[in-house]
């Protein structure tokens, strides 16, 4: 599991700076009657007096650093020790404290291939449920939109595990699809990666850190995943005193699970098929050095060809300027052109057939 400093893991999660008026925490309650009540402040602690006579209360605040978090959990009710234990040094927590719950989820923010695994804690004692996360984390902030609704169609006779259990499961299948989200804005890049590996004439420099972004995204994400998986069977599995006994309730963390191995199938998959492209890249790279060679072959080879043309003629002129031929005149200049032209013709196109007849001649591959 990956780590993650106690002292920016909220902080690098802030991406959004255009609205600083915007409040940064809201509560939803069912009442006893089946009603429900929608109010949002600055501080869970301007809420606590309308949690009295309350059912079930979803509070969700965004938290700029771990010390604001770890004081708005007390100023909730838990005890000062939760959120430090959840803000450890792994992705996924699990603490049952029997009175108390606290879980930590990896959230999956970023864009293109820049992963970046944010906590979403998650506390729950009596009828309350509290998620703390970053600024920048605003899947629970889309689903309190409509929460009313849900929280409407819970049966106000069902206890207070039932209850908390119907919305834990749908606070974690909401985070569940936001990182799904991001793992198919990683697949929409992959395809547009591979449709540049087509290119037999792709830039090796401008493939490779495409290729390696690519793959740490996938071994964050699919990290982030293999953690989902490890705090749902906790919750399934734990026997938790403030988590339902009900059967068919419990079977919902089931389905959660089975959703996030299907999502590291897909994972797994693209990390198959990013294999096969780097397999891609190097025959790019091959395929790249192995024309340059035949080019300097095919250099080399006419170099010979042209060296040995150059040699024979200025042989014969050598031998024709010793002392033994001085007596020759400017009537044998004619006959003295046609031997040094002759010889360099002759010379370079026997080299040159004798070079194709011993296959010594390197042909260009066609591009």
């Amino acid at each position: 599991m990956g780590a993650a400093r106690p002292d920016n893991v909220f902080r690098s999660i802030s991406t959004d700076q255009s609205a600083p008026s915007r409040k940064k925490a809201f509560c939803i309650a069912l009442t006893p009657s089946g009603g429900q009540f929608k109010i949002v402040g600055d501080s869970p602690v301007e809420f606590i007096p309308f949690l009295a006579n309350t059912d079930l209360a979803w509070i969700d605040f965004a938290a700029e650093d771990p010390s604001e978090a770890e004081k708005v959990a007390v100023s909730a009710g838990f005890i000062s020790s939760l959120v430090p234990t959840l803000l450890g040094d792994y992705y996924s927590v699990y603490e049952d404290l029997d009175t108390e719950l606290g879980i930590r989820l990896p959230a999956v923010v970023g864009r293109r291939f820049d992963v970046n695994i944010t906590p979403l804690l998650i506390l729950i004692r009596k009828n309350l449920i509290l998620t703390i996360h970053g600024i920048g984390t605003t899947r629970l902030t889309r689903f309190s939109r409509y929460a009313p609704t849900f929280l409407k169609k819970v049966d106000p006779k069902l206890s207070p595990p039932d209850k908390i259990t119907i919305l834990l499961t749908r606070l974690i299948d909401e985070n569940n699809n936001g990182n799904f989200d991001h793992l198919r804005e990683i697949e929409l890049q992959g395809d547009e990666l591979s449709q540049t590996l087509l290119d037999v004439k792709a830039s090796r420099e401008s493939l490779a850190p495409d290729i390696y972004n690519m793959k740490h995204a996938l071994i964050a994400y699919l990290d982030a995943l293999w953690t989902t998986l490890d705090v749902i069977s906790s919750l399934r599995y734990g026997d938790a005193k403030l988590i339902t006994d009900d059967k068919h309730l419990l079977g919902m963390f089931t389905i959660l699970a089975n959703d996030v191995n299907r999502q590291i199938a897909l994972g797994e998959h693209m990390s198959e098929v990013l294999a096969s492209g780097l397999e891609v890249l190097q025959s790019i790279y091959n395929n790249q050095l192995q024309i340059l060679n035949n080019k300097v072959s095919l250099l080399m080879a006419w170099l010979t060809v042209i060296g040995t043309a150059v040699l024979v003629p200025n042989t014969i002129a050598t031998i024709y300027g010793t002392p033994f031929f001085t007596d020759k005149g400017p009537e044998d200049l004619w006959w003295y052109a046609l031997l040094l032209f002759f010889s360099t013709v002759i010379s370079g196109y026997a080299t040159f057939w004798w070079m194709n007849r011993k296959d010594l001649m390197p042909k260009m591959p066609d591009l």
